[in-house]
């Protein structure tokens, strides 16, 4: 529960306003979400919100930090994320107005309020996954791991080519060699008039494409440290293919791979308003510049346990630090992983599609208690099993097998209908399909607020709304 604080802060009676004339007590219906959490939120330890305000003197009080958590979180449940959309809310919106009172941020304070404490939201997350725990939404039964593609707020046409970088830089050191050149010829022209007074302040001309220059050799920079990295990371996938094929007597088909290349292509791009975001493609086949967001949920009620942004285009290397987030979440939350009849540890089965599989991940996963079923390939529907298929010998045949069987059928049947319906409740239903805030740190902590309104949502629906037959 929250404490008092030392500073001053503009008043909030969130009760006053639910009793006023035309108040959203007569209005609004019985066990809206609104009124969920403004009971709720003054229960939340918001210590960290309080902090960076304690021990400033200076200006007006500002508005109280349980006032603005409680704003945030009600607008991102309805689907309204716009900062200045938030702020008009507050004067039309009945259920805002239940919130706010007669004390109504602007839509900079409401969007300063926001990236200020985005770590501060994770610490909320962990609470919202505590109440879902000891109401009993979480069942630790089978956890369904899965990303979606949602777009970066970042501009296409403001982006450039490697090769075409290259020829930039050439043609802008040639400018500013020539720019330099008759600079130097005017700042002769004016001693010659001015004697000792100035006039050899800089070019406006020569400080632009010196500036763009900059800007272009930086994101050259990012475009090689990625290429390396990938390099790096496609010779450790052949050192690792070509151990499994000594190993089980394989020869290689086709031609042998080319050399990896540590440069990048001339056609790898990257956006000067969002460097850290890479272009991807997306479901309707087209590409942009998205970050792609992971959820790991627990099949009982669809509660989120962990989830993360990353600026991978694929799921390859996602499933280990997944794992390792929901191990850490559920901690923190005080929620047990179930345990067998012996009191041993049980190990959680956790489902994952196909894009997520390699020996390495599935072994990592393992490690932190989880029994993973991984889809080593794409299902064919209506394709009949392999009659007398030999034993399995390679870790991705027995993957393929524990898929299979029985009980694997039956767990990873469940998993479309655990993780995919989320993204659909957060893309279709609350509308949120592209990220405003810029950089990855921001965009995770801005995933994470998305994934904590659809846990209260949950919490909100399934343990707290009133029953209607």
């Amino acid at each position: 529960m929250s404490e008092p604080y030392r500073k001053t802060y503009r008043p909030w009676e969130p009760q006053r306003y639910r009793q006023e004339a035309q108040s959203p007590d007569a209005k609004l219906p019985e066990g809206d979400v609104v009124f969920f959490l403004l009971d709720l939120v003054p229960q939340l330890d918001l210590r960290r919100f309080y902090a960076p305000y304690e021990d400033e003197t200076r200006g007006a009080p500002p508005f109280e930090p349980a006032m603005m958590v409680c704003l945030l979180l009600y607008a991102y449940c309805v689907g309204v994320f716009s900062s200045r959309k938030i702020a008009q809310a507050c004067e039309r919106n009945l259920a805002f107005i239940a919130i706010v009172g007669t004390e109504r941020p602007d839509f900079r304070t409401i969007s300063d309020f926001r990236k200020l404490h985005l770590d501060a939201f994770r610490d909320v997350f962990v609470q919202v996954l505590r109440v879902a725990g000891e109401a009993g939404l979480v069942k630790l039964g089978n956890i369904a791991t899965d990303g979606t593609k949602i777009q970066g707020n970042a501009s296409r046409h403001k982006a450039m080519s490697y090769g075409y970088m290259q020829k930039e830089v050439d043609r802008l050191r040639e400018d500013i060699e020539a720019l330099v050149t008759q600079a130097y010829q005017q700042d002769a022209q004016d001693d010659a008039a001015l004697g000792s007074r100035r006039g050899d302040e800089l070019p406006a001309e020569l400080a632009r494409r010196a500036d763009r220059l900059a800007m272009i050799e930086a994101a050259m920079q990012h475009l090689e440290a990625r290429a390396k990295a990938d390099a790096e990371a496609e010779r450790t996938r052949r050192a690792e293919a070509e151990a499994e094929r000594q190993r089980t007597g394989r020869p290689r088909r086709g031609k042998a791979p080319k050399e990896v290349e540590e440069t990048p292509a001339d056609k790898a791009q990257m956006s000067f308003t969002d460097p850290e975001l890479g272009i991807m493609q997306t479901n309707n086949k087209g590409w942009d510049y998205c970050g792609n967001a992971q959820v790991s949920v627990d099949a009982a009620h669809q509660i989120i346990v962990a989830c993360d942004v990353t600026a991978e285009a694929n799921d390859k290397q996602q499933a280990l630090p997944m794992a390792q987030r929901t191990v850490a979440q559920l901690e923190q939350a005080g929620i047990k992983t179930p345990k067998a009849a012996t009191g041993a540890a049980q190990k959680i089965p956790a489902t994952y599609d196909s894009g997520y599989y390699s020996e390495t991940m599935a072994a990592g996963v393992e490690q932190y208690g989880f029994d993973p079923y991984m889809a080593t390939g794409r299902q064919r529907h209506h394709v009949p099993d392999a009659a007398g298929a030999e034993a399995p010998t390679t870790a991705k045949e027995r993957m393929a097998a524990k898929v299979q069987s029985p009980e694997g059928r039956a767990l990873y049947a469940r998993r479309k209908v655990i993780v995919e319906p989320v993204f659909g409740q957060i893309k279709e239903a609350r509308g949120f399909r592209r990220f405003l805030l810029r950089g990855l740190a921001k965009i995770r902590g801005e995933w994470c607020l998305v994934c904590l309104t659809h846990n209260l949502l949950k919490v909100w629906r399934y343990a707290c709304a009133p029953c209607t037959v």
